[in-house]
């Protein structure tokens, strides 16, 4: 063993070291990072398995794609608006503070962060509707964007080898569920790869899904996807005159506060305060009833809000088109098709073989920017920009 790679070890039994001083006994340690595949070079790499995993994942080309994904409002002229790419970073930077204070990982909840929404489709969360429901009818079971997300890293990266991720990363990211409303979570602790293939196999034949995730940092992760989008998409609802701030439920403003720096403030602050030395993470009794209260004021106000779905139906008849051209290109073998050209060009063999046609058009589909799927469709269907909302 040369010098570089005799330090580099020793930098990583430091950082071990330091880990087992400063973490809680509840946090996830790198040492126990499991990981699918045995790399030979960890042997000399200065790097934690999860640190390693957020560079591998930052380093993605699903990541790349996070900058043209749908947050909430899409088609709509506005440089202000939140997208996907800023969702995430928020998460991590959220969860890490949390994580913090309560001695957990930070490298693994990280990684989680960055990666969480990694499989979901152009246009969000109705991207996500139109696509399950056509995954569904060719036998390709429901689509979550959970599910793909480790899709994308675990079996289509690096041309269909994927990126070896540790299973503790995997599983807070296929555990994540912003959307479901839980005021605390215990985790499911020693789950094995072959537990979490089952899980992954089971999420696709279910319509909706609520794992819970097997790390501390994987709970954290879930609560700081809430934190990190609830007041945020509120700001976003106000500036396009959406909502106005005195629409609020009063006790969500005098709880959780009227703007998103104290939401996101009181929200972690609470969950600091309930979680610390506890086996779980969870608010407290009046901070997840407001929460919950203004989960629902966004749903009925923003995300169900007609005015910025009126391009869907035309978004929806998209989905339709392309899935219906992408399958056809595939059992004719049109290998002119962007299909084979800019998916299947250069992938393993393993991938072709252990796919059937409509899972290799939901992925195809399904990592496709706004931007990206647009230019797809025919000028037909495709939708004009909205300038005023």
């Amino acid at each position: 063993m040369n010098d570089n790679f005799k330090k580099a070890r020793e930098l990583k039994n430091l950082l071990n070291l330091r880990e087992k001083e400063n973490l809680c006994s509840l946090a996830c340690f790198s040492h126990s990072a499991q990981r699918r595949y045995k790399e030979k070079f960890t042997e000399n790499e200065y790097r934690q398995a999860f640190s390693a995993d957020a560079d591998r994942i930052l380093n993605s080309l699903s990541f790349t794609r996070y900058i043209d994904k749908t947050q909430v409002f899409s088609l709509i002229n506005n440089d202000h608006l939140t997208h996907r790419v800023i969702h995430v970073q928020m998460v991590s930077r959220v969860g890490r503070t949390i994580g913090r204070y309560l001695g957990l990982n930070e490298d693994l909840i990280e990684a989680a962060s960055l990666g969480h929404d990694i499989g979901h489709t152009p246009f969000g969360h109705d991207g996500e509707r139109f696509l399950s429901k056509l995954t569904h009818e060719q036998g390709a079971g429901f689509f979550h964007h959970n599910l793909q997300s480790i899709q994308f890293l675990d079996r289509i990266e690096k041309n269909g080898v994927g990126w070896n991720l540790s299973l503790q990363t995997m599983d807070a990211i296929i555990c994540h569920n912003g959307e479901a409303h839980s005021k605390q979570l215990i985790p499911q602790k020693d789950r094995s790869f072959k537990e979490f293939d089952h899980m992954m196999a089971t999420m696709k034949k279910k319509k909706t899904c609520d794992e819970i995730p097997m790390t501390m940092e994987g709970c954290v992760v879930r609560m700081a996807d809430t934190i990190s989008y609830i007041g945020r998409d509120l700001e976003d609802a106000i500036r396009l005159r959406l909502v106005k701030r005195e629409d609020m439920p009063d006790s969500c403003k005098e709880i959780l506060g009227r703007t998103n720096g104290t939401i996101v403030f009181n929200l972690v602050t609470d969950l600091i305060s309930n979680s610390l030395n506890q086996p779980f993470i969870g608010f407290s009794e009046k901070v997840s009833s407001a929460l919950k209260k203004l989960k629902a004021f966004n749903y009925k106000h923003i995300y169900k809000n007609p005015v910025i779905k009126r391009h869907l139906s035309s978004i929806e008849d998209i989905f339709c088109f392309l899935f219906e051209k992408y399958l056809a290109a595939l059992e004719k073998e049109n290998e002119k098709s962007v299909i084979f050209t800019d998916f299947l060009n250069g992938m393993s063999s393993r991938y072709r073989a252990n796919h059937s046609n409509p899972e290799i058009v939901r992925d195809y589909i399904s990592g496709m920017t706004d931007s990206y799927f647009i230019r797809q469709a025919p000028d037909h269907l495709k939708p004009d920009s909205i300038e005023n909302v």
